[in-house]
């Protein structure tokens, strides 16, 4: 096990010249692993079970273990793998680490993490020094100790971490990033993004009361109402940036020419989570006693290197509709999401009036999408799953960096902590750590455009 160890490491570090410019295609690659890549999950609920479906469907990978402290998701994935005809794999839950003695395992190559955000960082450093290639859910650290713990490590190690941020697939960000990297809406001013989705029925839910109308969280919660209600109750903070950043920092380059500089955030009072209870519990239901620290609307504004600014929004605790909020706006013109609506300056049919999108977006549709789009079908999130699972085998395959690495996962998720910090502080600007220690001047633009991963 430490030659198969030394072996990766060598690897790892010796393919740094190339790891910016991969090229992958779909199936089996030639690389490190020339059989299956042998996987294991840590984490089988939602998520991790969406991740294991899709895992099932590929020629080129084996389930190996499996990692669940709740004995019904494993059960739940064990059958799922029956049905698929594979091989039953190693099961591990018997405690809080017993991923530890997963991570053991020969018979694992690379590992998927789909667990609470509190154990995301502590996992991936587990499994960075065991040496397995490590895919990681959002957001990937809660601290800007952490943050340094996923770049340290795989530093330390030569092991590469990618974060799984799905929403870098969508099939409009990317036409969109597309469109950027043909210079259709000229040099990039300002950007918009967030995470807007009303979550009150996730994270106040029990189970037994209708869906969508629980009022429980906690021990007496089910599903992400178990643990994630909680940072609503102590945090005061944007938990969740990634699905909006993410596809904002690849279209402006960041850790790759530029970077993240500075942070304001504000945060609005809370009365969503309370007002909800309230309403499908009663004003005398012990949980309208609990204070939600968390604003309804925390909105920070970042400033880049290069002189861009990104506004940021996480809003999940009210009545809304879906939405991720994206603006993207140059010299020459402007995406929107929200009304689907675009308008470049001289080619839009009429001046100062928007175009729906639609024709534009079909127009720059990625070549990812064009080629793997009928595969993506039914794949989760609208075909983004396949994406980004594509991306980490074939990346895991040949042990080379991933689109979105372990300083990208540090640089989206300080957005957590930097925000807690100017909030407490009145909005006081906060900067960004350097998680490349100066080297973001000298990395390549991922390249992203052409069809591969």
């Amino acid at each position: 096990m430490n030659k198969r160890r030394n072996f990766i490491k060598n690897t790892a570090i010796a393919g740094v010249g190339m790891a910016m410019m991969p090229h992958m295609t779909f199936g089996l690659s030639k690389g490190v692993f020339n059989d299956k890549l042998k996987v294991g999950l840590i984490g089988v609920g939602l998520r991790g079970t969406n991740h294991l479906v899709n895992l099932l469907h590929r020629d080129d990978v084996a389930v190996t273990a499996i990692c669940d402290i709740d004995s019904n998701r494993i059960s739940l994935a064990l059958d799922k793998i029956s049905k698929s005809g594979k091989r039953k794999p190693e099961v591990f839950g018997k405690n809080d680490y017993d991923y530890r003695n997963l991570l053991e395992l020969d018979n694992v190559d690379a590992v998927i993490i789909a667990t609470p955000w509190l154990w995301h960082t502590r996992m991936a450093k587990d499994a960075m020094k065991a040496g397995k290639y490590t895919g990681l859910e959002v957001s990937a650290a809660n601290t800007l100790e952490e943050c340094w713990d996923l770049v340290n490590v795989h530093e330390q190690t030569g092991t590469h971490l990618m974060l799984l941020e799905n929403v870098n697939y969508r099939r409009d960000v990317l036409a969109v990033l597309n469109m950027v990297k043909q210079n259709v809406f000229g040099e990039l001013m300002h950007f918009r993004c967030g995470y807007q989705h009303d979550l009150r029925f996730v994270m106040l839910n029990d189970g037994k009361t209708a869906y969508g109308k629980g009022v429980e969280f906690g021990e007496k919660g089910i599903s992400e109402s178990v643990w994630r209600t909680q940072h609503s109750v102590l945090r005061n903070a944007d938990v969740y940036p990634t699905h909006g950043i993410g596809p904002i920092a690849a279209m402006c380059d960041i850790n790759r020419g530029n970077r993240l500089v500075s942070l304001t955030s504000h945060a609005t009072k809370s009365r969503g989570m309370h007002n909800y209870i309230v309403e499908h519990g009663g004003k005398d239901h012990p949980n309208a006693k609990v204070n939600f620290k968390m604003g309804d609307v925390i909105t920070s504004t970042i400033e880049t290197a290069n002189g861009e600014t990104i506004i940021v929004t996480h809003d999940v605790h009210l009545p809304r509709p879906y939405s991720l909020g994206f603006r993207v706006q140059g010299t020459k013109g402007l995406w929107e999401k929200d009304g689907d609506r675009i308008y470049i300056e001289g080619k839009s049919e009429k001046p100062h009036r928007w175009d729906d999108s639609k024709e534009w977006l079909k127009k720059y549709d990625h070549p990812l999408w064009k080629k793997y789009g009928e595969k993506a079908t039914g794949a989760g999130h609208g075909g983004m799953d396949f994406f980004v699972i594509q991306a980490f085998v074939e990346s895991a395959k040949q042990n080379i960096a991933p689109p979105m690495d372990a300083y990208d996962a540090a640089a989206w998720s300080a957005i957590t902590p930097l925000s807690e910090r100017s909030i407490e502080n009145n909005g006081e600007p906060q900067d960004f750590p350097d998680f490349t220690r100066g080297l973001w001047v000298k990395r390549k633009p991922y390249q992203w455009m052409k069809d591969t991963f």
